[in-house]
Formats: structure tokens, C-alpha cells, sequence
């Protein structure tokens, strides 16, 4: 008969808390803008958790703004749970209405760029889902910019840079 392995040690019920479950309302949120069309209020709720592979944020764009630069990603898949209010979803080209209640999917790929626009005349909440792949290049079409993205792992070991295609080097340029 093979020995039965111990049960593991119990997880101190404050330190499970922490590192499984957020409250989006009582996050700490930060403010994001940029005059005269970005503005949202964020709140980053994967960040300190358990969560390796998954992103989830909060979102509430100002009347009339943006919550970031029209784009799209190359390895990472996203989802958006529209809360509260009304707006548009810029992609692929297209104008399409939000509403609370509807839930947008973005696969990875050129094929759909996209961007979320608040054009009501009240605030839009959004949740904000992704997967975290590393790694990752997200381009910018309308400001012909590209993000190099990679982490090595669930810790702060990231690499990260913003560049225009305008910007391209020669393989051997600077190579002794």
C-alpha cells in the first residue's frame, strides 16, 4: 500500500482573500487622460493577485471621451462587459452602439482594431477582459505606432517599448 501524501497546510483565509478576490468598486482607480479626447478612470483589478494568464480591469469613460488610442494585438484576446451607459465601439472600420448589458469579443489580429468612444452624454463602465500572452505587439494604426511587450513571468520582470514602423534598423545596424 502506498503512503496517503498529508493534507497541505490551510491558506490563512485573509491571504486567500487577497490574492482571489477584488472588489472593482473599492479598488484603487487611476485617473487617465490626455486633452482633448482620452479620459477614463481605471481600475487594474488582476494586479497582486493570483492570476497568471488573465487581465481584468474596470473602466468609466467621461462623456465625449475615449478610453484608449484605436489598436490591436497580435497574442492577446479581449472581452468588454459594458455595465453602465451607452457608447460606441470603434472596429474594423466600423461605428457600432454599445449599450449596458452587451458584451464585446475581440480576437487577436489586424483584423479587428479597436477602440471604446463615449458618445452619450453620461458615463460608460465597462469591465475590461484579456488574457496576459507575452509576447505581445500591439500596433496603433491611426498614429502608425507599434508596443513590444513581454514579461517573463507573473512577476515585474517586463519588457516594454513603443516605437514607429518609421523607426525600423537594419539587423546589423550598431553590431560590431
Amino acid at each position: 500500500m502506498s503512503k496517503a501524501t498529508p493534507p497541505a497546510a490551510p491558506i490563512d483565509a485573509a491571504l486567500l482573500r487577497r490574492l482571489l478576490i477584488r472588489n472593482f468598486d473599492a479598488a484603487p482607480k487611476s485617473l487617465e487622460q490626455r486633452a482633448p479626447l482620452y479620459e477614463s478612470l481605471c481600475a487594474r483589478l488582476g494586479e497582486g493577485t493570483a492570476a497568471a494568464k488573465l487581465g481584468i480591469s474596470i473602466d468609466t469613460v467621461a462623456p465625449g471621451k475615449r478610453s484608449c488610442p484605436y489598436h490591436f494585438h497580435y497574442a492577446q484576446e479581449e472581452a468588454f462587459v459594458v455595465l453602465e451607459g451607452e457608447g460606441t465601439l470603434r472596429v474594423a472600420g466600423q461605428m457600432l452602439a454599445l449599450r449596458a448589458g452587451d458584451v464585446v469579443f475581440i480576437p487577436p489580429g489586424p483584423d479587428y482594431p479597436h477602440q471604446i468612444i463615449n458618445t452619450s452624454d453620461a458615463p460608460l463602465k465597462y469591465l475590461s477582459i484579456s488574457t496576459r500572452d507575452s509576447p505581445e505587439v500591439v500596433v496603433y494604426p491611426d498614429s502608425d505606432k507599434y508596443l513590444l511587450l513581454a514579461r517573463h513571468d507573473a512577476s515585474a520582470h517586463r519588457f516594454g517599448a513603443m516605437h514607429r514602423a518609421s523607426d525600423d534598423l537594419d539587423y546589423w545596424d550598431g553590431e560590431p
